[in-house]
């Protein structure tokens, strides 16, 4: 029995006397790849401009317009019969933006159905009110003629 127990405290000592340097040189060989890897920690790699940041992108459409086809969905199916000026917000889900339109005034110029809007736009890049127009073609399809940033 006593045997035994001289195997096992031997058994222990031995395992632990290998344990410790074997953590160690562990520890130095990753540290070793991560300095080399370019964290700069001795100043001899240089900065790594193959990446960069930036705004996110803003979704669009085909015609690279997705927050102006929106609010042009939401004047020309508004109801404007009423004469009222309550606000008509909109959502563009492929953007992320969305905004409140303040204003929308009907005009027959050339005899073309037209309606020219104000609304705001809530977007990653800030918030902005803008000016539209947008008129019916003969087919019932609503057009944007005009949509921008108001100066």
């Amino acid at each position: 029995m006593q045997d035994i127990a001289k195997w096992i405290d031997c058994k222990k000592g031995f395992s632990s006397a290998w344990l410790r340097p074997a953590a160690v040189c562990l520890t130095m060989l990753v540290l070793q790849g991560c300095m080399g890897a370019g964290l700069g920690v001795f100043g001899t790699s240089s900065v790594d401009r193959s990446v960069a940041t930036g705004t996110v992108p803003v979704a669009k459409t085909s015609d690279g317009l997705s927050d102006a086809v929106a609010v042009r969905n939401a004047v020309s199916t508004a109801d404007i019969s009423q004469g009222g000026t309550s606000a008509i917000p909109w959502a563009n889900t492929a953007s992320g933006s969305a905004g409140v339109i303040s204003s929308i005034e009907e005009d027959h110029a050339s005899g073309v159905l037209c309606r020219r809007f104000t609304t705001t736009r809530h977007s990653f890049e800030g918030i902005a009110k803008f000016d539209g127009r947008t008129c019916r073609l003969d087919n019932g399809e609503w057009y944007l003629t005009s949509f921008g940033p108001r100066s």
